[in-house]
């Protein structure tokens, strides 16, 4: 069943976070060049076995891999990153990488994660060096795979974790729900029928998200990680993973 989306509960972010908004939104749109749209994590391996076929197994699929799979670890990766000292050094932010690392299922997944991280770095690199964005506002970070690197691109933006990792989750959907409109294939009210319906689990996941620690860190999204394994061997096949 699709839920609809309600503003009951819902409250406002921090007054003064409007330029921090626009600063994550950038580079959470798909306009912003980190190769989002190349993945499916898997699900394009899931949508030719027919797993997926309408807009209820959509959102049932989504659901488990928001709340179960890379979606929940992602999210508390992102608030762990945020949560460090200012005073943090690069061995902090390369020991959250590399818990994100041992939790990707498959080499396909890793190389996602850290190809997307890199390319935030390259992207947010290139654009200071053009006078296009002050480092104290978002830092480039080195190498890191996706969800740190994220953290810690948004240290300074002043905006609340739970902010941060409901807006990272609703992307990471989006993309899949984009790619389940084309290839299903669904009409596009059904697929944004589908994203509204899962915001109030993203709302839910990055409030916990956002006082969770790594400890918290750990999935059951099995078929989600089985698809991403057999995806790596499927011909022919769009997606990189």
């Amino acid at each position: 069943m699709i839920t609809t989306i309600t503003t009951t509960g819902m409250t406002a972010p921090p007054p003064g976070t409007e330029s921090g908004l626009l600063r994550l939104a950038q580079i959470l749109s798909p306009a912003f060049p980190v190769g989002g749209f190349a993945y499916s994590h898997g699900m394009e391996w899931v949508i030719r076995e027919g797993d997926i076929h309408d807009a209820e197994s959509l959102a049932a699929w989504l659901a488990e891999v928001l709340e179960h799979g890379a979606g929940r670890n992602d999210a508390i990766l992102i608030a762990a990153t945020l949560a460090l000292p200012d005073d943090a050094d690069d061995a902090a932010f390369d020991t959250l990488g590399d818990l994100a690392r041992a939790l990707a299922a498959s080499p396909e997944r890793d190389g996602e994660s850290m190809a997307m991280g890199a390319a935030l770095g390259a992207t947010l690199a290139g654009m200071r060096a053009a006078g296009e964005m002050p480092e104290e506002h978002m830092p480039a970070p080195p190498p890191l795979p996706w969800p740190v690197a994220l953290g810690r691109a948004a240290r300074g933006l002043g905006l609340p974790p739970r902010l941060v990792c409901a807006l990272a989750l609703q992307a990471f959907a989006s993309n899949l729900v984009t790619i389940a409109v084309r290839f299903v294939p669904l009409g596009q009210t059904e697929g944004q029928r589908v994203l509204a319906g899962l915001a109030p689990l993203i709302q839910r996941l990055a409030e916990e998200a956002a006082q969770a620690d790594p400890g918290g860190l750990g999935g059951a999204a099995f078929r989600g990680d089985l698809a991403a394994q057999l995806h790596e061997t499927m011909q022919p096949r769009i997606f990189r993973t």
